[in-house]
């Protein structure tokens, strides 16, 4: 891990001289470039065998400590002769412990040297944007000497290198290993193939393990998360969200990130490597996540998670580039205090995520993180933002999704002339947020999700090409043709969805059909653009778009309350690679038969979900239909008494949810005497709520597999 905080800072170096309002660093250019120059031969050093078998031994140490309460002997077995044999290897005998020791101290003091001067950096940065030029100037001299002096550091350190004893060849050594561990010997080869991975890839798979086993967020949050964080190397003309997804879509091929088919875009980390992940963490205090809002956080903790505290958030002696706070319950009022104070020492702070704290309002000091790239305060009290918020000029992400009733975006935002994700909505009615006009003129932006799009928004819109991720909510006939004008000029955008403006008598409680009369207008005239590969449209249909036959990128389609007389399934089960559809009170019919679910229909659709309050009859699914399904939900269908004829032949599916269905249904479908079970039997996994019975047939995944 070593060589992976010499990448990192290698890369913060370079980031600073990519930056275009950094140009009065062009004068240093050349020391930076200098320090990076001699960075190189500290990563090349620590790239030898000798130091990849430091962090194996380290890591395995690690991961017996603590997973000794759920490993078994055999894989304690493994892990202690993997140990020796990495000592056996490098010829280390006598007081192993204090030799390696040796080894490991000198690690820590270039790693203790490149965090302070990473810090630095940060503490440059945030002076000089605050001053005059005549300031600035003075400011980067003394930068240029400060640089010159860490770089002195590094070479007297590397003076100092210890001398490595006998260092095999990589690949002969990795092959040597895995010839002594094969497949017998799980846990010894998930560990060798994470040494394997590149650094930026170790990096994320760390980060996807500091949160929940299955990350709360989506993919696209994560990707976000992992480029504030600096885990993504800038490069002039590249997007560094592409790259972030790269590095995710590379760890699901490697089994070492897994895709949750029924929480869209979720994912989660498999055991061993959420385990050996742990164990890295640990060895490393690179990230330190707890449950414990009273637990010692060391100083060296650069990434910091508090995982479903009390109500109390601890105090920090560390200098966090990320911090992460999950309430169980919201925050007490001392929590809140302790923020501040948290926040008031926190200047480095790059990535803070509140979520669950139930905040009524952020302290001001929020406005002094001047390197701040993420700020998410989720499910939250907040009516508004402090209009300290407006100085934080570095700021990529902003997510304030889940927030009070009542919330408006003021002018403030629109000085975040970094900003390149905003998110947000509210839980009540029709959940939009209004911002303020102008907002064209945050350039960088990417993702804009949540707004009203009245008052001349729609018409700003159609500047915003660099769009790829659009929500609109309260859609309605006033400003339709003019949003939708501008959405076919985006031809960037990738995700888009749309929400009806809900008729003020829709809001009865008593009415289950929240959207029935709300008509989602105009989409006759509406051309999606080309790139678009989601599409999410909540409101009443007067007929299928014809449109939605063309959209061969489409891979995710979201049709809720569209209330449609025809079959939906006649347009979509042609669309190419369609990935993901939901399907909730798209159709009003009582019957569906087989011509929805057509052989060689949905060629590559693998989760189906769909709901129906007037769907009574399911007859037939036609043999060769859904060949790639995977998981079927069936949620609210509570007339429905039988599942269709054919769907035993629907051989990939792995999961069956059956939620807020007939009794009768459950009965019928029973392992225990059920008639219709042989349409299920094959499923390894169905879970089913009724209104009086609830469970699963079958076997659930643990959430813990034995080690």
């Amino acid at each position: 891990m070593a060589v992976c905080f010499v990448t990192l800072f290698q890369w913060r170096l370079n980031s600073v001289l990519i930056l275009q309002e950094n140009e009065i660093l062009f004068g240093v250019k050349d020391q930076i470039l200098s320090l990076v120059s001699k960075l190189d031969e500290v990563g090349s050093f620590l790239g030898n065998t000798f130091f990849w078998i430091l962090h194996a031994r380290e890591m395995a140490e690690s991961f017996l400590t603590l997973s000794e309460p759920v490993l078994e002997k055999k894989g304690k077995e493994q892990m202690v002769s993997f140990i020796r044999k990495l000592d056996e290897v490098t010829g280390v005998s006598g007081d192993v412990e204090r030799i390696w020791a040796h080894y490991k101290t000198w690690v820590s003091e270039i790693r203790g040297t490149l965090r302070k001067a990473d810090d630095y950096v940060d503490d440059f940065i945030i002076k000089v944007c605050e001053q005059t030029e005549q300031d600035q100037k003075g400011s980067t001299a003394e930068f240029g000497s400060e640089i010159e002096n860490i770089k002195s550091r590094v070479s007297e350190i590397m003076n100092r290198r210890p001398q490595l004893g006998f260092s095999p060849v990589l690949e002969d050594f990795q092959k040597l290993l895995r010839s002594k561990f094969d497949e017998g010997t799980p846990l010894v080869s998930c560990m060798l193939s994470y040494m394997n991975l590149p650094y930026d890839l170790k990096l994320s798979l760390l980060f996807c393990c500091a949160f929940r086993r299955v990350y709360p967020k989506t993919k696209a949050d994560l990707v976000r998360v992992l480029v504030a964080a600096g885990l993504v190397q800038e490069k002039s003309g590249e997007l560094m969200e592409d790259k972030a997804q790269e590095n995710l879509e590379r760890l699901v091929d490697l089994g070492m990130l897994e895709e949750e088919v029924s929480i869209l875009n979720s994912l989660s980390v498999p055991s061993p490597y959420y385990e050996l992940s742990l164990s890295v963490m640990k060895a490393e205090y690179f990230f330190i996540s707890t449950a414990n809002s009273d637990c010692i956080i060391p100083p060296t903790a650069r990434h910091v998670s508090i995982l479903e505290a009390a109500n109390t958030i601890t105090g920090m002696n560390s200098l966090p580039h990320s911090l992460f706070v999950s309430a169980k319950d919201g925050l007490s009022k001392v929590s809140s205090d302790c923020l501040r104070n948290v926040l008031h020492n926190a200047k480095l702070l790059r990535v803070l995520n509140l979520e669950n704290t139930k905040l009524k309002n952020l302290p001001d000091e929020i406005g002094q993180l001047l390197n701040l790239k993420y700020l998410g305060v989720t499910h939250s009290r907040l009516n508004e933002l402090p209009e300290s918020i407006s100085n934080l000029r570095n700021l990529q992400t902003l997510d304030i999704c889940c927030s009070r009733y009542e919330f408006e975006l003021s002018n403030g935002v629109l000085n975040l002339a970094q900003l390149r994700h905003l998110k947000m909505n509210r839980p009540m009615n029709d959940g939009e947020v209004r911002v303020p006009q102008g907002i064209s003129r945050l350039r960088y932006l990417q993702t804009l999700e949540g707004i009203y799009a009245g008052g001349g928004i729609a018409e700003e819109l159609g500047i915003m090409t660099q769009l790829r991720s659009l929500e609109v909510r309260r859609v309605s006939e006033d400003h339709a043709d003019e949003l939708y004008f501008s959405v076919m000029k985006l031809t960037r955008l990738q995700n888009l969805s749309l929400f009806v403006e809900r008729e003020r008598e829709s809001y009865d409680s008593s009415s289950s059909l929240k959207y029935g009369n709300s008509i989602l207008p105009c989409l006759e005239s509406f051309s999606p653009p080309p790139l678009l590969q989601t599409l999410k449209l909540k409101g009443r249909l007067i007929e299928m778009p014809l449109w939605l036959g063309s959209m061969e990128n489409l891979t995710t389609l979201y049709m809720s309350y569209s209330h449609l007389s025809e079959n939906p399934t006649t347009i979509l089960q042609f669309l190419p690679n369609l990935k993901y559809l939901q399907m909730e009170e798209a159709y009003k019919g009582r019957r569906m038969e087989k011509e929805f679910f057509r052989a060689g229909g949905f060629p590559k659709l693998e989760y189906l979900e769909i709901s129906s309050l007037n769907l009574v009859e399911w007859t037939e699914i036609e043999e060769e239909a859904l060949p790639c399904l995977k998981e079927l939900s069936i949620y609210y269908c509570m007339e429905l008494m039988v599942l269709p004829e054919g769907l035993q032949h629907v051989t990939t599916l792995q999961i069956l949810n059956l939620w807020n269905v007939h009794e009768d249904l459950i009965r019928r479908l029973s392992p225990n005497g059920g008639p219709e079970n042989y349409k299920i039997k094959h499923i390894p996994l169905v879970i089913y709520s009724g209104r009086m019975s609830h469970g699963f047939w079958g076997e659930r995944p643990p959430r813990v597999t034995n080690l």
